[in-house]
């Protein structure tokens, strides 16, 4: 058995390794270099598929190189994740062999440890891969997505122009990843020929029964395509339009509410509507309508709660069931949202429904095939209805809200001016009529698609 390795004999080992003191320095520069790179590339493609649609629309506002760049890429999202990935890739195997390369001229086991010989290349192999996979996982890919994940907009801008010069040199292999992927997608749609869309049940609907039907029947043939997919949040009545009686009011007080709403269900809150204690019936009041100081809390019947994610499909049942008529929508911290009744869940299905004592005031004007003006607290929903665009196109742009002036606030990312345009895809809303802070009439023009930019 040879003797065991003395200090400067390992030294001289190291010493003599097949790479210079020179090479292995600047070799220890390329895998430093490749892996902040890798990290860039990495945290790239979760800021870059991060943006919302209100940092798109900033983005169009600005005309300098940068965002004008950014855009661009962002136009072909299929071609930019796959230019992403190759790179990506690339980078990673050359941190491989470059590492590889390194360890191969330090690390010696099987001449510092002779008996070990035989372990020598399992040793390398454990070795090699724990190193390499640690700080490629680490430097690599979580700290920069991390960092992505919360300066989305700030990294998309700087790797923006470094992108784009990947793009160009990879453009034929990204080309091609995109056009594979896509063969494979229309082979799967093809043998997927029971995934029918509700575009194409919609337009088998107008083929079918417009014919025979009217265009009302029409809107509820696809208003019960619909249903089962809206949640009581897009319906309800939000509360800064919901009219209550403050549970420490006289009966003269809520005579006179209850006169002036003309509703016939009206909650009863203490100090706000966040603190609901029940629902008043107006048919309870008559027969005490002559009666003088009447203790009106005992008619106050309990109230009926649902959150807002709350599906009208399931809602409807459930007022079926309780013989009830209005419910009080929560929201995940248990403040109240707004209210939503019965024949709100029956207009998603047939219609507006007005009584003799709805305003006659328009919610929404129709100046053109074009051009609408609509109150800035009509539903989304609503807006679509009225204009038969796909409700789906603004699913992403939306966020929490439910309302157009929420959608608006939502794109726009700020709060707008007077007679300002905020735009998204091909289409434009026009803020006409302000009021301490809330949007009153907001004017939408629907361009033509191509004409989208």
């Amino acid at each position: 058995m040879d003797p065991e390795p003395t200090y400067n004999h390992l030294l001289s080992i190291l010493l003599s390794s097949h790479l210079s003191t020179n090479s292995q320095i600047t070799l220890t520069i390329v895998i430093i270099v490749l892996i902040i790179l890798t990290a860039l590339i990495s945290g790239s493609e979760v800021a870059l598929f991060s943006l919302s649609a209100k940092d798109i629309n900033y983005i169009k506002q600005k005309q300098d190189f940068n965002h004008l760049t950014l855009l661009s890429l962002l136009e072909n999202p299929k071609r930019l994740l796959a230019t992403i990935l190759i790179g990506n890739n690339f980078l990673s195997i050359g941190v491989i062999i470059s590492t590889n390369l390194l360890y191969s001229s330090i690390f010696h086991f099987d001449e510092w440890f002779p008996a070990m010989a035989q372990f020598a290349t399992l040793i390398d192999i454990i070795f090699q891969v724990i190193i390499v996979t640690f700080f490629l996982v680490l430097f690599g890919e979580v700290l920069p997505k991390v960092y992505a994940t919360q300066n989305n907009m700030r990294l998309s801008l700087f790797v923006a122009p470094y992108i784009q010069f990947l793009d160009k040199i990879f453009r034929p292999f990204s080309n091609f990843l995109v056009n594979s992927t896509s063969f494979i997608e229309d082979r799967f749609k093809r043998k997927s020929k029971n995934d029918i869309s509700n575009e194409e049940i919609e337009h088998a609907i107008e083929l079918t029964v417009k014919h025979s039907a009217t265009q009302e029947e029409v809107n509820i043939f696809k208003g019960i395509l619909k249903f089962g997919d809206i949640t009581a949040k897009q319906i309800m009545q939000t509360r800064l339009d919901v009219s209550g009686i403050d549970y420490a009011w006289n009966f003269d007080k809520v005579k006179k509410q209850v006169l002036d709403t003309s509703f016939s269900r009206l909650p009863v809150y203490s100090d706000s509507l966040d603190e609901i204690k029940g629902i008043i019936h107006t048919k309870d009041l008559l027969i005490h309508i002559d009666t003088e100081n009447f203790e009106w809390h005992t008619v106050i019947r309990p109230a009926y709660f649902v959150h807002e994610t709350k599906l009208i499909e399931d809602l409807l049942k459930e007022f079926q069931h309780k013989r009830s008529h209005m419910a009080s929508v929560v929201d995940e911290f248990g403040g109240t949202s707004g209210i939503v009744t019965l024949d709100d869940i029956m207009e998603e299905i047939i219609g507006e429904i007005k009584d003799e004592f709805d305003e006659d005031g328009l919610f929404s004007k129709k100046i053109d095939e074009h051009n609408y003006i609509f109150e800035g607290k009509t539903l989304i929903n609503d807006m679509c209805k009225i204009t038969s665009i796909p409700v789906e196109i603004f699913e992403d742009a939306r966020g929490e809200s439910d309302s157009i002036a929420g959608l608006v606030l939502e794109i726009a990312g700020k709060f707008p001016e007077q007679n300002e345009i905020v735009s998204f895809k091909h289409f434009d809303f026009t803020i006409i009529q302000l009021e301490k802070m809330r949007i009153q009439r907001i004017k939408l023009t629907i361009n033509p698609p191509e004409e989208n930019s």
